[in-house]
């Protein structure tokens, strides 16, 4: 992918035609490949340009502004995600209170024909769109038929008789079935981001960490896990992190701290990915830092454990 757009008004993307795709693509997990493969295939053969058209934040976020909506990937990486699906432009939309008084009509009229030139449009069998969400299938077909472009439904994804949707991903997360959350996304499931500096308790209690902070992405997840981190070596780097406040040092941000294993070296300002692999326990708030590095000793040795890492004395630095 080589363009990436953000606004409703514009030149068309597509003067000679589209194949497109809409939809809110948190995750882009294996249905959404499947539908982005589709369009690219289409538009291979009817010699038009493949589109997708996504918004941030996605309209659940918009809509539910004083209630946290957790994501399964950020705006960065959906972009990354789709961009490697082969289509030839993302059309982000900003999604903000002029685009939600929109009406159906109007979206179809100026985003779909105006702006992304569509011929063929994919989407789901549960898609709505507009004000209100008044549009949905029959709507496009209706316009369609008028403005000679055709819409086709794209049949569900199951894995293992299990409808593969953000929503269950996000609960087989919240339920610690990363290996579940995996099949259905299609990898298994990470948070990146550049180190930034923290309050250096980890380096002073043994257990220096890489810390990401998460802004205003709220994770599906939280406590503390098995994980592997990328991006510091050439493959894989095991380790233990927590994700939450912190309670026992008042903390009130969520960060993601990452502890890696048998590692020493500077990782400030450098971007990695945690992956999550087996969640060991909640986060909690304990008596003092004594207690506290009693329970990080044992996090540590069922990490390592799980990961299957040999457990030895070190004393080194994260960041």
């Amino acid at each position: 992918m080589s363009l990436l757009f953000r606004d409703v008004a514009g030149p068309s993307l597509a003067p000679r035609g589209s194949v497109l795709c809409v939809g809110a693509f948190d995750g882009v997990h294996v249905g959404h490949r499947a539908l982005l493969a589709r369009v690219c295939a289409r538009a291979e053969a009817l010699e038009l340009s493949p589109i997708a058209i996504s918004f941030e934040p996605i309209p659940r976020e918009f809509f539910a502004r004083a209630v946290a909506v957790p994501r399964l990937v950020n705006a960065r990486e959906k972009i990354g995600l789709i961009a490697e699906s082969g289509v030839a432009a993302l059309l982000m939309l900003r999604f903000n209170e002029r685009l939600s008084e929109m009406s159906a009509e109007r979206f179809i009229d100026e985003v779909l024909v105006g702006r992304a030139g569509a011929r063929e449009i994919w989407v789901g069998a549960d898609f709505r769109f507009g004000h209100g969400r008044r549009g949905d299938v029959a709507m496009l077909r209706e316009h369609g038929s008028r403005s000679q472009f055709a819409v086709e439904v794209m049949p569900d994804i199951a894995i293992a008789r299990e409808r593969v949707s953000s929503s269950a991903i996000r609960a087989h997360l919240g339920d610690g079935e990363f290996d579940d959350a995996a099949r259905l996304l299609g990898r298994r499931f990470s948070i990146g981001g550049h180190v930034v500096r923290g309050q250096q308790l980890g380096r002073t209690l043994g257990y220096p960490t890489a810390n990401i902070r998460l802004g205003t992405r709220t994770s599906p997840v939280g406590g503390i896990f098995a994980v592997r981190v990328h991006g510091v070596d050439a493959g894989p780097m095991p380790g233990v992190a927590s994700l939450g406040i912190r309670p026992t040092v008042n903390g009130t941000e969520p960060l993601l701290e990452a502890h890696l294993f048998d590692f020493d070296g500077d990782l400030y300002g450098r971007r990695i990915e945690v992956e999550f692999v087996q969640k060991l326990r909640d986060e909690e708030k304990f008596d003092g830092l004594d207690a506290m590095v009693r329970q990080i000793d044992r996090d540590a040795d069922q990490a390592r454990a799980t990961l299957g890492v040999a457990s030895q004395e070190f004393s080194g630095a994260n960041a």
